[in-house]
């Protein structure tokens, strides 16, 4: 009979965390949702309060927030009517063996003794499964937890020990290269060919959405190619060391993705062994020196959470100190002038070239003619595929002219200086 029990409670239990397993994913996913919306809000703050759209957005927390409730009260209480299901079933179970050995007494075909006996070896035998019902809602988190831990493991790349390799300095190489999210099982860009040799600067151009982006994070080694290899002096990204790879790499991303901590730890990248000299460094080929030293406590200024203290270019000429730290072989710039000013996109144009001078082969995505003026070659993307590449000079003249709207008038010559 305790068995039998035993086996129905189990049952029970099986059906309360079949029941709360889809319960609980979308308790999760509305959870995610309402600290996102919250966060999104808080981030932008400003265009939210200056656009009066604070009600409309405060209506769509409210909403997800409303929804999460609503879960998460149904949920619980279909866990608390099966959990008390189960607790009155134990106890019935219990006061059956109670009656059962009264009866048996009473009869005279056992004695008193056995009442007690009785109880305690049920009481006994259902603590192991009383113990798994108490832990069955946390085992099943952590399966969860397991498998999402899992899936999030299986999207990055195995990373092996590697044969320590010589630092680059002769050339990038890209073999017919196709390039994706690795998230997505298929190529977004396809087809990139090309090659740059020690001294070269390239500009990346093209309508939004023809996978720049996507093609200098394959370069810079954080998205793997799908197919197709890219190469530094011969040998292809996956032979690096990550660690080792990125001392020879300058990236700046499209958004400036400072950390929380000093403008020193930032330029430095959070390396103990960068030197006080190798920041200041950075920072003057940055032209960024100057601007750092009029802030309140200059380097030692402490930018929160992604910098939201600095202005967008203040940002962005920090981010690009950090890319120049220790003069990399291969410096790849996602559009560095977005947010900056004169000044600032002059500074920036002396420092491709500076690194260009001593030998670094520079990768530009841009959007603004203007940083053209301090590359040699341009690559034009559309669609995902390389259109055109060449010198600067004939891939603008060609681009400028082709890709016109039908009936429009010819664009004014581009100035642009010849390439140094």
């Amino acid at each position: 009979a305790v068995l039998a029990g035993a086996i129905i409670m189990m049952g029970l239990t099986w059906l309360n965390a079949r029941l709360g397993a889809g319960g609980a994913r979308t308790i999760a996913s509305l959870s995610v949702q309402r600290m996102g919306e919250a966060d999104a809000s808080r981030r932008h703050a400003e265009t939210v309060r200056s656009l009066g759209m604070e009600g409309r957005v405060n209506d769509r927390w409210i909403d997800i927030d409303t929804r999460y409730i609503a879960a998460q009260h149904h949920y619980s209480a279909l866990a608390g009517i099966l959990s008390t299901a189960s607790r009155i079933f134990r106890q019935f179970l219990q006061s059956a063996v109670l009656t059962v050995g009264a009866l048996l007494v009473i009869r005279g075909e056992a004695t008193g003794g056995i009442i007690f006996a009785s109880s305690i070896l049920a009481s006994r035998a259902l603590a192991p499964v009383d113990q798994a019902i108490a832990h069955w809602r946390s085992f099943g988190a952590a399966r969860d937890a397991w498998t999402r831990l899992n899936g999030l493991l299986a999207t990055l790349p195995v990373r092996t020990k590697t044969t320590a390799l010589p630092a680059p300095c002769m050339e990038l190489c890209c073999e017919q290269v196709h390039i994706g999210p690795p998230s997505l099982p298929v190529a977004t860009v396809h087809d990139i060919s090309f090659r740059l040799t020690a001294g070269d600067g390239i500009g990346i151009i093209g309508p939004s959405g023809s996978g720049k982006s996507t093609l200098v994070r394959a370069i810079a080694g954080i998205w793997p190619p799908k197919e197709g290899t890219i190469r530094l002096d011969g040998a292809s990204i996956d032979q690096w060391n990550a660690d080792e790879l990125g001392r020879h790499i300058g990236y700046m991303p499209q958004e400036a993705q400072l950390l929380d901590g000093t403008i020193a730890q930032n330029i430095g990248r959070f390396d103990p062994r960068a030197s006080d000299e190798d920041i200041v460094a950075a920072a003057r080929a940055a032209g960024a020196h100057d601007l750092i030293l009029r802030l309140p406590q200059g380097y030692d200024t402490s930018l929160g959470r992604n910098g939201h203290a600095l202005s967008g270019g203040q940002r962005q000429r920090i981010s690009l100190a950090r890319a120049l730290l220790r003069d990399p072989f291969l410096l790849i710039l996602d559009e560095p002038n977005a947010h900056l000013d004169n000044e600032g996109e002059s500074a920036l144009i002396h420092a491709i070239r500076m690194a260009r001078a001593r030998g670094a082969i520079v990768v530009v995505v841009a959007h603004r003619p203007v940083v053209m003026n301090a590359l040699g070659h341009a690559l034009y993307m559309e669609d995902g595929m390389m259109r055109d590449f060449g010198t600067r000079n004939d891939v603008l003249s060609r681009t400028l002219f082709t890709n016109r709207p039908p009936g429009a008038p010819a664009p004014a010559p581009m100035r642009v200086a010849a390439s140094a």
